[in-house]
């Protein structure tokens, strides 16, 4: 029988102004990490006689969300990098984010990856979230099984 832990989940976050772990141990939120793809990897396109084409696509883009506590130690370390990486453009978009699960030999590298907005902060009654968006320009993943 296969089991599933998020304390097995190991991402960090490196950038300017930023390098540090944000997986298990960093008061993460039930919402935990996301990670989903941008576009779609194929078109297709029909004929008017019902022939078909698929056109492939390149794109690796997509979306990582970060839902801490409104308690983490991490969201100063992330306002911070985000307040750096706004002054220029020569600092936006440079984060590095990486996402494994040792036990399922899980990984997905995030490339080119910059802070989509400043977070959502939701006050609700079981206590505050602060929801992490970052848009990444490439996302390579291997997918392990257990």
């Amino acid at each position: 029988m296969a089991t599933y832990s998020f304390q097995d989940v190991q991402a960090a976050i490196v950038g300017p102004g930023a390098a540090f772990s944000i997986g298990a141990g960093s008061a993460t939120s039930d919402e935990g990490i996301s990670i989903e793809a941008g576009g779609g990897k194929n078109t297709m396109t029909v004929g008017s006689d019902g022939e078909v084409m698929h056109s492939l696509h390149a794109d690796k883009s997509g979306t990582i969300k970060v839902t801490l506590l409104k308690t983490s130690l991490l969201n100063a370390l992330l306002q911070a990098a985000f307040d750096v990486q706004s002054l220029s453009s020569a600092l936006h978009g440079k984060n590095i984010i990486t996402v494994s699960n040792a036990a399922s030999s899980d990984l997905h590298v995030c490339r080119d990856c910059a802070f989509a907005k400043k977070p959502s902060v939701v006050y609700d009654k079981a206590g505050a979230k602060m929801e992490w968006t970052f848009d990444a320009g490439k996302i390579d993943s291997i997918l392990g099984t257990y």
